[in-house]
């Protein structure tokens, strides 16, 4: 294993990998198929949502940085699961992303001919983001929450872009669901909780540290879209990973990160 307590006592340590993600060590290596090296530090790691786990941040020696994916859905979910308003065992997650995501490894599947002109699901009912995403939802709800994540690859170079669904508890209003996204999220400055009929573009974040995120009641279902987009580049990984750093070391949150998205 890299991971020792010699390291450890010298360096403080943002793992990108997912080996610290999870904490529980049989669903980690059930899902990647591998075995853990360092489950000794498993406990002692804390997930580096910064949005919702800033203060055990603050004194950790190692954080799990989280996935795109992962960050993208639980943000774009959590309000609904901390206030009670969903059934935590009907949530659906379909989410996009571009094909940076699956990183620069050249495998046949990523070739431009092979993406281009092209969408399809991955990883259906076996993504490995689907556990950590339970795990985390399941911390805010207070209960076992179990989903549907189905990934999609598609043709552009960054961006993700979920679309979660999930049961209503009761009825709510609109201005009672932008309540509790507002709760969690108003003095957040890397999450724009968007106007009402406004949707999540991956173009208003790319080359951002922003998360933008927004919902739309069925009253005809009694169902509650949830919907989030990110750059996988930036919040999904290396900002958020800097944004943990920041936090880490007591310098200002967005230090670093305030560049505005780069579409024209």
């Amino acid at each position: 294993s890299l991971v020792n307590e010699e390291i450890l006592n010298k360096v403080k340590i943002i793992d990108l990998s997912a080996d610290f993600r999870i904490k529980d060590v049989a669903t980690y290596e059930k899902w990647y198929g591998i075995k853990h090296q360092s489950p000794q530090f498993i406990e002692e790691a804390v997930y580096g949502l910064c949005e919702i786990n800033r203060d055990k941040v603050k004194g950790a020696r190692i954080i799990a940085n989280p996935g795109c994916y992962t960050t993208c859905s639980i943000l774009s979910i959590y309000p609904m699961v901390k206030e009670g308003l969903i059934d935590p065992k009907s949530i659906i997650v379909d989410a996009k992303s571009g094909t940076s995501g699956a990183g620069r490894g050249a495998k046949v599947p990523n070739l431009f001919c092979e993406v281009n002109e092209n969408i399809k699901a991955y990883g259906v009912t076996t993504h490995r983001h689907t556990p950590e995403i339970e795990e985390q939802l399941s911390y805010a709800a207070g209960e076992e929450v179990m989903i549907n994540f189905t990934p999609h690859l598609v043709p552009m170079q960054r961006g993700i872009l979920v679309t979660a669904y999930a049961n209503l508890k009761k009825p709510v209003s609109y201005e009672e669901v932008k309540a509790a996204y507002d709760k969690y999220y108003g003095d957040e400055f890397f999450i724009r909780v968007l106007n009402k009929d406004e949707t999540p573009e991956t173009r208003w974040v790319e080359g951002s540290n922003f998360v933008d995120v927004g919902f739309k009641i069925d009253e005809r279902t009694n169902r509650i879209v949830m919907m989030g987009a990110l750059d996988n580049l930036i919040k999904g990984a290396a900002g958020q990973a800097v944004q943990n750093m920041n936090i880490l070391f007591g310098l200002p949150e967005s230090e670093g990160l305030q560049q505005v998205p780069m579409f024209p």
